[in-house]
């Protein structure tokens, strides 16, 4: 029987994109089949793995397009596959980096990996058929700074990934797909319809896992969250914020006024 853990890190560092999607879909359909050592130690990854075509680069140098032109919309379905890449390998840490969970945290968290692998492929078959593939376009790997600030503790990951990162989608994807819906761009809709339903529910996980673990250290979830956006992002978070979206996805009425007050 497989180790789990060793099985994540492995396929957090494969680069080949179909190979990390295909191993990733494989473990969690056979997730029962893992055994689960938590006496093993998470190593340090200050980097994932990614296609060696992909050029990393500060967000600066990244070229906007508009998109009345098919090369815009790759460029644009470009930025979010990168974006869906680096999810599978956010959901495949928050399982791999935090020891001693309940055995629902590491289903939760591979079953994202799942979905975002899944998204991942909707978005890349889409390139692909307009002549354009992943690693085409430059990149920026804010994401994963994320994960690497913290990695060393789970309520600030619980915090800040879902429900700063993940969120943030929840509130520009709807003006993106407006965008896409203006030049007919049926397919592009599709897909982004999927993805933002599906992240709803992602970071309404991600909300129980936080507040679950703000409950471990009888922490005030509230102020907690407040006080991981401050010390994290030095109290810049970005609004606009889809109150609706954010209300379904484990954000409260009293949360959302405080957010919409100070950065909305």
């Amino acid at each position: 029987m497989s180790e789990l853990f060793q099985e994540i890190a492995r396929i957090i560092l494969i680069g080949d994109a179909s190979e990390k999607c295909q191993a990733t879909h494989a473990l969690a359909a056979n997730l029962v089949s893992f055994s689960l050592n938590h006496q093993t130690e998470a190593m340090e990854i200050l980097e994932p793995g990614y296609p060696a075509s992909l050029k990393l680069v500060a967000p600066r140098e990244l070229k906007r397009r508009g998109i009345q032109s098919q090369e815009g919309r790759n460029t644009l379905m470009h930025a979010i596959a990168h974006i869906e890449f680096n999810a599978i390998n956010l959901a495949l840490d928050a399982a791999y980096r935090f020891r001693n969970q309940p055995i629902k945290y590491y289903q939760d968290w591979i079953q994202i990996a799942d979905d975002e692998a899944r998204h991942f492929g909707l978005i890349r078959d889409y390139l692909n058929r307009h002549d354009c593939d992943y690693g085409d376009y430059k990149a920026h790997n804010g994401l994963w700074e994320m994960a690497v600030d913290t990695q060393h503790d789970v309520v600030a990951r619980m915090a800040l990934v879902p429900r700063v990162l993940e969120a943030r989608g929840l509130d520009v994807t709807p003006g993106i797909i407006e965008k896409f819906e203006r030049v007919n761009d049926h397919a592009a809709v599709d897909i982004l319809n999927v993805i933002y339903n599906d992240e709803i529910g992602h970071v309404l996980l991600g909300s129980q896992w936080f507040f679950y673990q703000c409950r471990q250290r009888n922490l005030e979830p509230r102020a907690t969250f407040t006080s991981m956006v401050e010390e994290y992002l030095h109290g810049q978070l970005r609004g606009p914020f889809n109150i609706a979206a954010r209300l379904q996805a484990g954000f409260d009425e009293i949360e959302m006024a405080a957010l919409n007050s100070r950065f909305g």
